[in-house]
């Protein structure tokens, strides 16, 4: 007689988390915060200046003290990301959606794509100053055209990875175009577009900063990069380090809030999410 092998039992969790899931939030954290502490006591040990690199503890007290101007910084910065970051994600679904439904389209244009995102936005940055009058408008076109070909492209690749027989099926049942896409083309590249979104959320982040590095904006309207400059200027070194802090933060803030977005819409239908529900 054969033993009845009956289902491994269920994973014990803890507030709606596993053990690896606990693992990977108490294992970044313990290695943060011991980096954190060698540093303030190796500056403390050695004297270092405050000029050189001021210690976490300094930081965070002039992240709290300055955090009026810099909140400010913060607002614009944002602005110009996430105004970025929406142009990029509608533009490059909207011309994949384009490219799916025109293979001469895209071999026209793709390459073009490509030439736009290896070209370096401190190169092309300059010549955008100029055509354009609009400082604000310039930081948007500059952070977009970092953001834009992740989306691009990988949403184009996710369009052409239907499934060929269900695309075999759709043709059997003489589909229309529309339903073909509506129905098979967008869900199937509804994960890579999610991909690529979290890409862009970082670097539409990083292009507006990058932007307002080379235009050089200034006085109150200005965003956290001039406040960088500003600060390293009059060697307020404990400031910038505070500006780099919320700028490291809003990235980390931007990232977990597009992973989180992916997971809802996935969830309940794709595999990568559905296995990370059952690990």
């Amino acid at each position: 007689m054969s033993d009845i092998v009956g289902p491994p039992p269920a994973e014990k969790t803890f507030g709606g988390l596993t053990g690896e899931g606990w693992l990977r939030i108490i294992a970044p954290m313990i290695i943060g915060i011991l980096a954190l502490a060698g540093w303030e006591i190796a500056v403390r040990v050695k004297e270092v200046p405050t000029y050189i690199l001021p210690g976490p503890i300094l930081i965070a007290q002039t992240l709290v003290r300055d955090w009026s101007s810099l909140a400010v910084s913060l607002g614009i910065t944002l602005q110009i990301t996430f105004a970025a970051l929406i142009a990029a994600a509608v533009l490059g679904l909207l011309i994949a959606i384009l490219f799916a439904q025109s293979r001469i389209i895209e071999l026209s244009l793709f390459p073009y794509a490509v030439i736009l995102q290896v070209t370096p936005i401190v190169a092309i940055a300059p010549l955008i100053i100029i055509w354009v009058d609009d400082v604000r408008l310039v930081l948007l076109i500059c952070a977009w055209i970092v953001a834009f070909f992740p989306i691009l492209s990988n949403t184009t690749l996710g369009l052409n990875s239907a499934d060929h027989n269900l695309l075999d099926l759709f043709r059997l049942y003489r589909a229309s175009r529309w339903q073909v896409l509506w129905r098979l083309r967008l869900p199937s590249s509804m994960p890579y577009f999610l991909a690529g979104l979290r890409i862009a959320g970082g670097l539409s982040l990083i292009g507006a900063i990058v932007a307002e590095f080379v235009a050089g904006t200034g006085g109150r309207a200005s965003g956290l990069a001039y406040r960088i400059l500003e600060a390293g200027y009059q060697l307020q070194i404990p400031r910038m380090f505070a500006a780099l802090v919320l700028v490291s933060a809003t990235g980390i803030a931007i990232f977990l809030a597009l992973s989180l977005l992916s997971h809802l819409l996935l969830r309940s239908w794709h595999e990568s999410a559905l296995k990370r529900d059952k690990s």
